[in-house]
This record gives C-alpha cells, sequence and structure tokens, in this order.
C-alpha cells in the first residue's frame, strides 16, 4: 500500500466515526501518518474535555482506522 492509499484509507475510516464524534459535539483531524504505522489525529470541540477520550481513541478511532488500514499499530491524539 502506498503513502497516498495509505491515508485515503485512514481519511475513510475517519469519515465513517466522524458522524459519531460529531453528534456529541466534536470532531477529529488527521495531522499525519508516522513511519506507515502511527496515526497522529487531533480531538476537536467536545471531545477535547471529554473524560472518555481516551476510550473513544482506542475502541472506536483506532478500530476503525485498523479495519482499513490494519498495518497501523497506534493512533496518538496529538492535543492543541
Amino acid at each position: 500500500m502506498t503513502a497516498e492509499e495509505l491515508k485515503t484509507n485512514v481519511e475513510k475510516a475517519l469519515d465513517e466515526i466522524r458522524p459519531f464524534l460529531q453528534s456529541d459535539g466534536g470532531d477529529i483531524k488527521l495531522l499525519s501518518i508516522e513511519d506507515d504505522k502511527i496515526v497522529n489525529v487531533q480531538l476537536l470541540g467536545a471531545c477535547v474535555g471529554c473524560s472518555v477520550n481516551q476510550m473513544t481513541l482506542k475502541s472506536g478511532v483506532e478500530m476503525t482506522i485498523k479495519k482499513y488500514a490494519p498495518q497501523i499499530e497506534k493512533v496518538v491524539n496529538v492535543e492543541a
């Protein structure tokens, strides 16, 4: 999978989970992909101060991204 294909697949995954985040007043933005293994995202809106955002990141975002791009090892929230 090329870097461009990987980015496209990660964006597809984020598009799948975005409506759930937006329904709670939040959102997510792809910042970068490191070494084709680590996805850096930024949680936005209500997700920033949410007490369950780490659970959302692992259970929702990371799981969905791995469905589209199995080589991804982890997803990291980069705070602004």
